[in-house]
């Protein structure tokens, strides 16, 4: 109910402001002036803007389009390197949902040795969430001049992100306690002096499918468990959704969609500054920017070839 009151509030708010502008373009005809066109034009182009993002929205038709969402990087081979770009990716992301109006909150973190991390996992909170953010989920290269190498080489490294909708209670997702190998284990990185000296960080392994999940989040293990639990039911339901998805395709007789093995862009910042989504050829110089959370153009340009290839 929330949900829809939100959209019929945006739309009764632009009805609103197109019939504000009907009565100021009557009224600028009535009196043949000619000073009202700054204003009307002004607000036909907020107008169109307001409905241009309506309109998109309508392309988040999934089933979990609208959910939370639960982000997982993880380095590709390299050690130091892709750890370091691993980190650098969790910050963009972090950056994007500040942008977007998300909150975020990390369930998992595994600091890496010298720096980076060998593993993040990351709830982002807000309507959509799900909807957009599965639009990033391959994986990533970069290709720059190594901080970590004394002679300072051109290194490529590359990292992996997935994604899949927080799945509320009404989902059922089928979880034999059999099926489960759970281990307790000290919390890494900061959290205080109970986090660090109690085996609060749980990790759980679904036996069947290998999928592996971890929560320290929290300064219990039973809140820790409870988390690490819903993180499982999410990726369960990601990775049988998949195998749905890959067997109506098969009998369609069509090659599957982009999945998680795949390289999805390239971010290089040597020897020229380039970063390019190679699904749907969108490209920009302006590396900073999108390594600052700026990633709306290679987001909806996924979503809309997706949608109409």
């Amino acid at each position: 109910m929330a949900h829809l009151r939100v959209e019929v509030g945006q739309y009764e708010k632009l009805q609103a402001q197109l019939l504000d502008l009907q009565v100021l373009v009557e009224l600028a005809i009535e009196e043949n002036d000619d000073s009202f066109d700054n204003e009307i034009n002004a607000g036909l182009e907020e107008i169109g803007k307001q409905v241009e993002g309506i309109e998109f929205k309508l392309m988040l038709d999934g089933k979990h389009d609208a959910n939370n969402a639960i982000l997982y990087i993880h380095p590709g081979a390299g050690g130091t390197e892709s750890q370091d770009w691993a980190a650098m990716l969790m910050r963009m992301y972090v950056r994007w949902c500040e942008r977007s109006g998300y909150v975020t909150e990390t369930l998992e973190l595994t600091p890496g040795e010298e720096a980076g991390i060998k593993s993040a996992t990351v709830l982002v909170t807000g309507e959509y969430a799900y909807g957009y953010l599965q639009a990033e989920a391959g994986i990533h290269r970069l290709v720059r001049l190594s901080p970590f190498d004394y002679n300072h080489r051109r290194h490529t490294s590359f990292a992996a992100v997935a994604t899949s909708p927080e799945i509320d209670d009404t989902i059922d997702v089928d979880i034999d306690p059999a099926d489960l190998k759970i281990d307790c284990y000290r919390s890494s990185g900061a959290g205080g002096q109970h986090v660090n000296v109690t085996d609060s960080a749980v990790r759980m392994t679904h036996l069947p499918t290998g999928i592996v999940v971890q929560c320290q989040n929290e300064r219990s293990q039973h809140k820790n468990r409870a988390v690490a639990m819903k993180i499982l039911r999410s990726r369960l339901f990601e990775h049988y959704e998949a195998k749905r998805r890959e067997e109506f395709s098969k009998m369609q007789g069509e090659r599957p969609d982009i999945n998680f093995g795949s390289q999805i862009r390239s971010y290089v910042l040597h020897p020229y500054r380039l970063v390019k989504d190679l699904r749907t050829n969108i490209e920009t110089g302006n590396v900073d920017a999108v390594m600052d959370g700026d990633l709306g153009v290679f987001i909806e340009g996924y979503l809309k070839q997706k949608r109409d290839p």
